[in-house]
């Protein structure tokens, strides 16, 4: 797991300015309508809420997260500076830059800020402990996100442990119904379980995802879209520990649910070259069937779109063709690389990895059909290209060059062809410089 690059705190406040400032000229696109700015704060932080709720759920998130600092400075407004709903407001804006933004440690910053205003919260005896604690377990839930986004596992699994233990006391208390709980640990689980993938702990990384799978199927439906990056992250875990069989399976079920819900043409793409990938992974003759079907299907998708799409489709076709030479189809490889070097000229550019990369396939094929000429003018070309992108000095480059100086001392080495007993005889005959008077002289071509 990266980190994002973050943006330094101090743009916040001017977030917030620009979020509460109803005199601003700058306005944005999507401001609130002009009846809004007569209501009162609390009619004003729903509107808001909602707005940030129904922008998120459009992928609109620049918007979403405007929306969400508006939330803070309208919530300490209606609520003052130590009421827990100031601290939910910043737990909401913190998820909302770490899911929405990716920006991990904005979102830590602000999770310590709802810490603070939380502990002050909990001294008061005028507020409901119950909506307190609520609160908190998001609290830790979303502070042990930041820090896993962060790399700070340990940290990490702390807060997610408090998170865990407070839920299950809130349901034993009869504070959270079991509803609550179960969408409560799907999260949670899903947390663990890419804490330790994140570690490389596969082993331990795969009884929660497969608890997270089960919790998330329960609260949302076996057919969810929100059931999909778990069946992947589970099969990519499968895949890791060698269980291909069940890779594939979970591949597949997510790739059923991606098309029940009208998909992109590239949603449903990348969702078949998933399968694909997972059936070459595991190098088993049953699954190559498999692979062909779903690199087929997703280059299907993918065909007749242009720009991004153009490109994707190329990209998939020469994993496909690296299939094909992988399982002894080597002329058919060849054949489709042939013809998608002008499309990959025009995708990617004369001097590309794609094109350098197809040429060097080509010449390596041309190469082991014993044509040398062929072979030498594609290598030719390609170790131009890597010069070009990255040096004369690169493995690449010298790994292309290395197999044209071999194939020029093979062409040198090589006896020249027998010359016939007529060439020889006209030849002798041209050798004695002296010629008798009256006769013309023989040439070589005579």
């Amino acid at each position: 797991m990266q980190e994002s690059q973050e943006v330094p705190m101090s743009s916040h406040l001017d977030e917030v300015v620009a979020a509460v400032s109803v005199t601003s000229k700058k306005r944005t696109p999507n401001k609130l309508p002009q009846t809004a700015l007569f209501q009162p704060p609390r009619e004003k932080l729903h509107l808001c809420e909602e707005r940030a709720k129904s922008y998120s759920n459009s992928h609109e998130y620049k918007q979403a997260i405007q929306e969400l600092v508006r939330c803070v400075a309208l919530t300490r407004i209606c609520y003052g500076d130590s009421h827990w709903k100031l601290a939910e407001a910043y737990i909401n804006l913190a998820q909302g830059y770490l899911q929405l933004k990716g920006l991990s440690l904005q979102a830590k910053q602000h999770a310590e800020k709802a810490k603070e205003i939380l502990a002050s919260s909990i001294e008061n005896p005028y507020h409901d402990n119950t909506a307190i604690f609520k609160c908190s377990i998001e609290l830790f839930y979303t502070m042990g996100r930041a820090l896993l986004a962060l790399q700070k596992f340990k940290e990490a699994s702390e807060n997610l442990i408090k998170a865990e233990k407070l839920s299950k006391e809130m349901l034993q208390c009869g504070n959270i119904i079991k509803e609550e709980w179960v969408e409560i640990q799907a999260r949670i689980k899903l947390s663990f379980a890419q804490l330790y993938q994140g570690q490389k702990r596969s082993k331990e990384a795969l009884p929660f995802y497969q608890k997270a799978l089960e919790y998330t199927e329960t609260v949302r439906d076996e057919k969810s879209l929100d059931c999909v990056p778990v069946l992947r992250e589970l099969a990519g875990v499968e895949q890791a520990l060698g269980f291909h069989d069940a890779a594939v399976n979970h591949f597949s079920q997510a790739h059923l649910i991606v098309l029940s819900k009208n998909p992109s043409p590239e949603e449903a793409a990348d969702s078949a070259h998933f399968i694909a990938r997972a059936a070459v992974a595991s190098g088993k003759q049953d699954h190559h069937d498999v692979a062909e079907q779903y690199f087929q299907e997703s280059m299907t998708h993918m065909k007749d779109s242009e720009g991004a799409g153009r490109t994707k489709f190329l990209s998939i076709q020469d994993e496909f063709c690296n299939f094909l030479q992988i399982t002894g189809q080597k002329e058919r490889a060849t054949m489709i690389l042939r013809e998608s070097l002008e499309a990959k000229v025009g995708a990617f550019g004369d001097f590309s990895p794609e094109v350098a990369e197809t040429y060097r396939v080509l010449g390596r094929a041309e190469l082991a059909q014993g044509n040398h000429n062929g072979a030498y003018t594609k290598l030719k070309k390609c170790v131009q290209i890597e010069t070009f992108l990255y040096g004369s000095q690169d493995k690449r480059t010298l790994a292309t060059q290395q197999t044209i100086d071999t194939l020029s001392k093979i062409s040198e080495a090589a006896p020249k062809p027998r010359q016939t007993l007529k060439a020889k005889a006209a030849f002798c005959t041209s050798v004695p410089q002296y010629t008798v008077p009256g006769k013309a002289r023989h040439s070589v071509a005579d």
